[in-house]
């Protein structure tokens, strides 16, 4: 498996992109006082796109397999793909980004997700289908990789409750393709071609305001690096925020510094008793990806089979979508809560051992009575995916600085994603060779005892930056 360069990873801009150092006594540009929050709609409408391509598949499964002629294992592969997708391409998000900068890769993964879910209707066949599919999820992998450096760049100092914000309008973009796919599907004809193809339209609008905010950005790079770097330049005494970090790894976050800038304090900000470990061989970073990658097991799992495992114990296909926009929903409040606890917290492993009982006992329930519980089931596992706001929490709680972030959140994702894939075709192979969802179901409990385990040894308190 190739793991990119720590350089790929410790820096997200390119020397051509630095910004000239101002003239002395030029006049600072005072910041605009609708600019945070442009940014943040920018950050939910982003948010609402990463999951529809993969949720508001599920409701309608068993009408794409009939039509398209999937046997079960051939589904499973395609549950697998978005897995597998996010483990590829967010490989190449930091280098991306290095190159171009993190906000235009963010607008290329919009074009892209409105591409495919565009172009996923008119696939005639199985593999056309994937190639759409595989498209759309490719852009929303390279996004999935950048939002939290994103967060921590545009908003260095509420980097929990911006984290909050970002997951909540994942969730609820999630749990409304979901509730919605169906009835919009119906309104629309009937056919699931126009129910998929339709949330184009809402990744076409996230792009259109990603695009205003990459012009935004970069008129007003100059000013605002420039007083990033005369801050740096002064030596002011700066106070260390509750993450350890300092100001000047805050002015070292936003997208206008040089890179030589934002790695210099970098540098100053972390031990300069011996160089940083190996990103493959830190023990923190391994049980952070595990743990991100079981938690996307499930995630993906519950998004791609369980309106079929609903369907199939003799729910209705609409009861079935909104079942599955329950359990999604559970996010939205959650996913608001979850970091700004986390946060206060010095080990987060009694939020993932919480977690993961509410998960048992979800399917513990699934499996005795998918049906009569149905909306209890829902309710517990939903609670219980909501590890992947904890995950995005942690992931900026156990570094100190930009770099450090960085090359937490790309090789968590991407190894978390990649340990992600084989889940969903297991479910797919087993339900097509058993004929039921007893043994599946005996699956997706038997993962959460790993990602127990890896949450709690990720959750203990200490950093990225103090493994040498």
């Amino acid at each position: 498996m190739h793991t990119p360069p720590s350089d790929d990873l410790a820096t997200l801009d390119t020397a051509d992109s630095a910004p000239q150092p101002a003239e002395p006594g030029s006049p600072r540009r005072a910041p605009s006082p609708w600019r945070g929050r442009v940014m943040a709609a920018g950050l939910i409408l982003a948010a609402l796109n990463l999951r529809p391509a993969v949720t508001s598949l599920g409701p309608l499964l068993e009408e794409v397999r009939a039509d398209l002629g999937m046997s079960g294992t051939v589904a499973g592969v395609l549950t697998s793909v978005p897995a597998a997708c996010f483990a590829l391409f967010g490989f190449t998000a930091p280098r991306l980004a290095r190159r171009w900068g993190p906000v235009a890769i963010v607008c290329a993964g919009l074009a892209a997700i409105a591409a495919g879910l565009l172009l996923r209707p008119l696939a005639g066949g199985t593999v056309a289908f994937l190639a759409a599919s595989a498209l759309a999820l490719a852009g929303i992998a390279v996004s999935n990789v950048l939002m939290p450096v994103i967060v921590k760049r545009w908003f260095p100092d509420r980097v929990g409750s911006m984290t909050g914000l970002y997951s909540m309008g994942l969730s609820l973009g999630t749990a409304a393709s979901a509730a919605v796919t169906v009835p919009l599907t119906d309104a629309l004809g009937g056919s699931w071609r126009t129910g998929l193809g339709a949330w184009a339209l809402l990744a076409a609008v996230a792009l259109v305001a990603w695009l205003f905010l990459a012009r935004d950005r970069t008129s007003g790079a100059g000013a605002d690096g420039a007083e990033a770097t005369r801050t740096e330049a002064t030596g002011s005494e700066v106070g260390r925020t509750e993450a350890g970090r300092t100001d000047a790894d805050a002015a070292a976050t936003d997208e206008s510094v040089a890179v030589d800038e934002s790695v210099a304090v970098a540098e100053t900000a972390a031990p300069a008793d011996g160089p940083a470990i190996r990103i493959t061989r830190s023990p923190l970073a391994w049980a952070m990806a595990v743990f991100f990658g079981f938690q996307a097991t499930a995630a993906y799992i519950s998004m791609g089979w369980m309106p079929q495992i609903f369907r199939d114990a003799g729910v209705s296909a609409s009861t079935s979508g909104l079942l599955l926009a329950v359990m999604m929903a559970m996010g939205v409040p959650l996913a608001f809560v979850l970091p700004r606890i986390a946060a206060r917290l010095r080990h987060q492993g009694v939020l993932v051992v919480i977690l993961g009982v509410f998960g048992l006992t979800g399917y513990a329930g699934l499996w005795l009575a998918p049906a009569g519980g149905a909306w209890a089931w829902a309710l517990l596992l939903g609670i219980a995916n909501c590890a992947f706001p904890l995950a995005l929490t942690m992931i900026g709680m156990r570094t100190r600085t930009h770099a450090g972030v960085v090359r937490l959140s790309a090789f968590a994702q991407s190894v978390g994603y990649l340990l992600s894939i084989p889940g969903p075709l297991l479910v797919g192979v087993l339900y097509q060779h058993s004929g039921g969802w007893g043994q599946p179901i005996a699956l997706m409990a038997g993962f959460m005892v790993p990602q127990i385990i890896a949450g709690v040894l990720a959750g203990r308190d200490r950093t990225l930056e103090d493994e040498r």
